[in-house]
């Protein structure tokens, strides 16, 4: 995965044009949760979007390599993926949603990334590998598997496991119930009330990126972090990032473990527990459930 960059940039950008129509279109949740998107059988997609007639989706197809838009009308439009630029990736886009009568406006420039050329412009970023692609799927595939087991044991207020299309991460986010200081924001090209919302409440964030590592990297951080966060002891193949201000573990060392599985379970509960132990979590929030009896 480590040269597929290209690739990964273009998708990317992708995210950030379908990230934004369902944002335009969602009613707001809490933390930005109705801007997500979420993994699929088939790729990556929006979920049910609610439009005036019904339902809109819009779906990354990594097996076909096409976007396809459908409404609970029976409609539907898709595209290649491959050979669009960001730029005529948004066109089609926007001349789908045309077809189908569902018209939005959107913030027609990317966020979170230090250049950011709008929509219309880009055809700078415009590689498509169809195998660079599925491969990055099945990266998220297996984190989401290890993120929902994670996400399941705990008690308090827990975000889905979805996928944030302005750092390109597939995260899960506890909370201890406790407002936070306000963020200070700084992520470029995007609006300080945006981090001040989505940072409204302390937490423990974790989850994987294409980032932190050559073929991606599992992180946590905690927000505000408490004294002694990046000092607590990790497993064996993870390490506090002084630059990034989070704990990283490596997909590479992920996948050469001899218990892959048991090593991401460490990471994610070591490096939580030293947010809420560190952090003094109330008690209620702080625990996990006990494994459910299926009847």
């Amino acid at each position: 995965m480590d040269s597929w960059t290209a690739t990964r940039d273009t998708i990317h950008m992708w995210t950030q044009i379908v990230g934004k129509i369902r944002m335009a279109l969602t009613p707001p949740v809490n933390h930005w949760w109705h801007v997500t998107l979420y993994l699929s059988a088939r790729g990556l997609g929006t979920g049910p979007i609610p439009i005036p007639s019904g339902i809109l989706d819009i779906e990354f197809d990594f097996v076909e390599h096409e976007l396809v838009l459908r409404t609970s009308d029976g409609d539907l439009r898709r595209f290649a993926l491959a050979g669009n630029s960001v730029a005529s990736f948004y066109a089609a886009t926007r001349e789908a949603l045309a077809d189908l009568g569902v018209p939005v406006d959107i913030h027609a420039v990317p966020n979170e990334v230090a250049v950011a050329i709008p929509f219309a412009d880009d055809t700078q970023h415009c590689t498509y590998e169809p195998e660079q692609a599925r491969a990055f799927w099945r990266q998220l595939i297996d984190a989401q598997r290890m993120l929902l087991e994670f996400r399941s044991g705990f008690t308090g207020k827990v975000s889905p496991v979805h996928y944030f299309w302005g750092a390109m991460d597939l995260a899960v986010t506890r909370f201890s119930g406790r407002v936070a200081p306000p963020h200070p924001g700084g992520a470029p090209n995007c609006p300080d009330s945006v981090m001040l919302e989505g940072y409204s409440h302390e937490l423990s964030s974790a989850g994987f990126w294409p980032g932190g590592g050559a073929e991606g990297a599992f992180y946590s951080y905690a927000y505000p972090a408490p004294v002694g966060f990046e000092r607590t002891p990790m497993p064996d193949g993870a390490f506090y990032s002084d630059e990034l201000g989070e704990f990283l573990l490596p997909y590479e060392n992920v996948r050469r473990s001899a218990d892959p599985d048991g090593l991401v379970r460490a990471f994610l509960e070591a490096t939580y527990r030293a947010a809420a132990d560190l952090g003094q979590w109330p008690a209620p929030d702080a625990t996990v459930a006990s494994p459910v009896t299926v009847r």
